[in-house]
């Protein structure tokens, strides 16, 4: 029996495949979930604990579930919240119809650091590298200093408040003074759908 069997045409379709922009952005969030994620992992071969039972891997719990967004009273949108591999995750799958935005974050507790770190990337190629504490009844997570156009620092950050068990706000704002003023840049309200 002969096989007419193209390997080139096998491995260009595979390449094409691979390099695909939506399969890329599924295979960056993959890898970098997999750096995330690995060092809890570790830590418990280190020192027997297992991965991802500290007590504050709980505070995000709020968050986890189905909800409807609305932002500029008249914008809505949606966003989907698991928790995944273990508890040790929680994926984000956030929607703007109106806009046609998808993007997509995991956060994780990270042991080692006592900190949560999120990565957040979109359809727009957009990537955001947060990390942060829950504090007084606030989850903030923050970028680190980036330089902007006038040659100042600015930090962004998103803000998780007045939360209760079927709605919370969000905020997202920045500084170019180092904390000392924060700008609103987005603001959202979370309603649980029931």
């Amino acid at each position: 029996m002969v096989f007419n069997h193209d390997v080139r045409n096998e491995k260009s379709s595979r390449r094409k495949y691979f390099y695909s922009k939506k399969n890329y952005m599924k295979q960056l969030i993959i890898v970098l979930l997999v750096l995330v994620l690995l060092p809890l992992f570790r830590l418990e071969a280190q020192n027997g604990q297992k991965p991802c039972t500290a007590n504050e891997i709980h505070q995000f719990d709020f968050w986890v579930g189905e909800w409807d967004l609305t932002w500029n009273d008249t914008s809505h949108g949606t966003n989907k919240i698991d928790r995944l591999f273990g508890n040790c995750g929680v994926h984000e799958n956030f929607f703007d119809p109106a806009m046609s935005y998808k993007g997509e974050s995991w956060s994780v507790f990270n042991p080692n650091s006592k900190t949560w770190q999120q990565t957040w990337v979109d359809n727009q190629g957009g990537y955001i590298a947060l990390s942060g504490n829950f504090e007084n009844g606030e989850m903030k997570l923050s970028t680190q200093p980036g330089k902007i156009a006038n040659g100042k620092e600015m930090i962004s950050r998103m803000v998780y408040f007045n939360i209760l068990s079927n709605s919370f706000d969000w905020r997202w704002e920045a500084t170019t003074d180092q904390g000392a003023t924060w700008k609103t840049n987005w603001l959202i309200h979370y309603k649980r759908r029931i």
